[in-house]
């Protein structure tokens, strides 16, 4: 039965994974009809190589979908934006945004849609396991002393250290309502910590963050980040370097003086356990996670020193 009453978009971000579509968009484009009279797919393929671009056309050609073809690397964030954007303009009054390495039952679908129906303003997310059934997202707190995350269930009564709650990316249902109200991601973030960003800025223009627990999706996170996805706990390097940057890029972004000196003296620490997500065997199979340590820190430091460079200009002018 259709819940959606409008336009149900469903938006892809892919690189370098033609295949993932295949197994998985197909069955969430079937389970998204199923609850939408009226439905489309967009697939933004960020550019990988000239192999898997012909692999995204042909796959987009034979299940109808819209194609959006970047030169370039837009990077998450950025190909989100241009997803939205697009089925904004085709009519979509609600868009599911699903990672090439996820999926999604219609219960689960409907349960977002319900959700977002009575609310208009609320930015949802499913929980998220992995393929074996073992928790990947069941909502996450930003402890803004130092920029450390939390898991939602590690919440203490009468804890005091202020926190903030976001939504991840790999499944999100936006209303155009939440779209229009939050400006869209912000794609100097390229990977990671856009959807951090993301969820802060929609509650701070006026919305709301829903985690609604009965309903699931399954996220494959071996699929797109880790290096050796079957045998190894390692994540890409590009994972690491990410996560390390983009925090002090968040920091510098929303918070006031004394929170990003904060953040920056805890620069090394925080990295540190960002490579080691990976496990420590690693370290002695590459040379990718202290390259990326390395890379990380140093960009890191360069935002934070950047940024005191023109608060004390400002203050001075």
């Amino acid at each position: 039965m259709s819940i959606v009453h409008g336009r149900l978009a469903v938006v892809v971000v892919n690189y370098a994974s033609a295949g993932l579509l295949q197994r998985n968009l197909v069955a969430v484009e079937q389970e998204a009809r199923a609850i939408a009279q009226d439905a489309l797919v967009i697939v933004v393929d960020n550019w990988s190589n000239a192999d898997e671009r012909r692999a995204a056309k042909d796959i987009a050609r034979e299940h109808d979908w819209v194609l959006m073809e970047p030169e370039a690397n837009s990077g998450f964030g950025g190909g989100v934006n241009l997803g939205v954007t697009r089925a904004l303009a085709e009519g979509a009054t609600d868009v599911l945004v699903i990672n090439p390495d996820a999926h999604i039952d219609r219960d689960s679908l409907h349960r977002l849609a319900s959700a977002t129906a009575a609310s208009r303003t609320t930015l949802a997310s499913p929980m998220i396991t992995d393929s074996e059934g073992r928790t990947w997202f069941a909502g996450i707190d930003l402890l803004l002393h130092d920029g450390t995350m939390r898991a939602r269930r590690k919440r203490v009564e009468g804890d005091t250290q202020p926190f903030e709650p976001w939504l991840s990316g790999a499944c999100l249902w936006i209303t155009r309502e939440v779209w229009e109200l939050s400006g869209g991601f912000d794609d100097d973030y390229f990977l990671y910590w856009e959807d951090v960003d993301f969820s802060r800025r929609v509650v701070s223009a006026g919305g709301s963050l829903l985690l609604v627990e009965d309903a699931r999706a399954v996220h494959d996170e071996g699929g797109t980040q880790r290096a050796e996805p079957e045998t190894s706990r390692a994540k890409s390097e590009g994972y690491y370097y990410y996560n390390i940057r983009n925090r002090m890029l968040y920091a510098v972004r929303h918070l006031d003086d004394a929170a990003v000196q904060r953040w920056r003296r805890s620069i090394p620490r925080t990295a540190r356990e960002v490579i080691l997500r990976g496990g420590r065997r690693q370290l002695i199979q590459s040379a990718a996670p202290i390259r990326a340590y390395l890379r990380g820190v140093r960009e890191a430091r360069r935002i934070a020193r950047t940024h005191t460079t023109v608060q004390k200009g400002r203050k001075w002018s």
